[in-house]
């Protein structure tokens, strides 16, 4: 699935010209993110880049020397003997590219974009569903200041 997430979402360096790697949504590493910066809310991007995967992964946390680890360590020396925790959700075939609203995507991708927010603990307020602005779909305006 990363070749083909690369390929989908033209995934290149503009300088070098090289395919960039592509994998699961990593919610452990999130997490820890999320803490870090004091995250409000998550825009995800590029969803339709998923369409027609069966299956779809997501890290959910990481097993270290043994033990369940919630969030990705902060040393890499710890990070390179982690082992990712994966849970696995159903994909979907139907296609969500330029969809506007959030009763518009397949019931699959509402449950997975769902899921990742309860994994790690932060709204989603935008889900991009192709390159043009107006293929948005805005669940809290970022800015809103009210």
């Amino acid at each position: 699935p990363g070749h083909q997430m690369s390929n989908k979402g033209q995934e290149i360096g503009t300088v070098t010209k090289r395919k960039r790697r592509c994998g699961w949504f990593d919610a452990a590493a999130l997490r820890r993110s999320a803490r870090i910066n004091g995250l409000t809310g998550l825009c995800i991007t590029k969803l339709d880049v998923l369409d027609g995967i069966d299956r779809l992964d997501i890290c959910t946390s990481y097993e270290l020397d043994g033990k369940v680890v919630e969030m990705l360590p902060v040393g890499a020396d710890d990070v390179e003997r982690c082992k990712p925790i994966y849970e696995t959700v159903p994909g979907w075939h139907e296609s969500t590219f330029g969809v506007k609203t959030w009763e518009g995507l397949p019931k699959n991708a509402q449950h997975y974009l769902k899921r990742l927010e309860a994994l790690c603990g932060v709204p989603i307020a935008i889900v991009s569903t192709g390159p043009e602005r107006d293929e948005t779909i805005v669940l809290e305006h970022p800015f809103h200041l009210g």
